[in-house]
């Protein structure tokens, strides 16, 4: 590998060609801790997203009015605002809102306190809720395709409501919307970059580091291109095979 490394580094010297995550130790560590982030950012807001819109495309079936309402309003809420938008709304308004009212809950920081939701945690509420808005209505196009008499003839052998859902009518529903849903999941790690604004240190935020440390913005923003290029790659890629595996012959087309 070191032999890897040190034609990197003759490459700046002999064209200035300045790619220096590979050749400097530290700044390949930083790197590969915002790469590291970007992941794990995004499996926590894919995981929370699609069980906001799960449990959402559930209660949009309620009998309740009002659970309608409220989940409607969510909809129409994060579908409508922009995510940065709402990105700076969660961390600078309500988290700051909730710490100078004594809402928020806080740790021992080793002398002195610190808020248990950093800009970490915001990030991942907010984004979180931004794609489970459109999560919920994916499932709920999912859930209609059914059949109703599917669903009949799960009352009829005595399901509930919520049994119904979660035994017949979900499992056949999400084969219907992996298509739609792999496009969403896509677009939310892509909108994870976002999260640079509040300082997260994912691979948006630790490139712009290097950057101004090296001065060499056009190499590190074609990293930066390219490693995302393989990232949505890998989850497209992973997504298409589940969704072959799990498709129904003759069901869904």
């Amino acid at each position: 590998m070191e032999a890897f490394y040190e034609w990197f580094r003759w490459l700046y010297d002999d064209t200035g060609i300045n790619l220096v995550i590979f050749y400097e130790q530290y700044e390949r560590e930083r790197f590969v801790d915002g790469f590291l982030n970007t992941l794990y950012l995004s499996v926590i807001c894919v995981f929370f997203s699609v069980v906001i819109g799960v449990v959402g495309a559930w209660l949009q079936g309620s009998k309740l009015k009002i659970t309608r309402n409220i989940v409607q309003g969510y909809i129409q809420f994060f579908r409508n605002t922009p995510p940065l938008v709402q990105l700076l709304f969660f961390y600078f308004a309500l988290g700051t809102g909730l710490e100078r009212w004594g809402l928020m809950p806080v740790y021992d920081a080793g002398g002195w306190n610190e808020p248990m939701i950093g800009n970490f945690g915001w990030a991942v509420v907010s984004l979180s809720f931004f794609a489970g808005a459109f999560n919920v209505e994916i499932f709920r196009a999912g859930i209609e395709a059914v059949p109703t008499t599917t669903k009949e003839a799960a009352e009829s052998l005595g399901y509930t409501r919520l049994k119904s859902y979660i035994y017949i009518v979900f499992p056949l529903a999400f084969r219907v919307c992996l298509p739609a849903l792999n496009n969403n999941l896509v677009n939310l790690v892509k909108t994870t970059t976002l999260a640079y604004v509040i300082a997260v240190p994912e691979m948006m935020y630790t490139v712009n580091q290097i950057w101004s440390d090296n001065v060499n913005v056009p190499e590190m923003m074609t990293v930066l291109f390219f490693v995302y290029v393989a990232l949505v790659g890998v989850l497209v890629i992973a997504m298409g095979r589940w969704e072959r595996h799990m498709k129904i012959p003759g069901y869904g087309q």
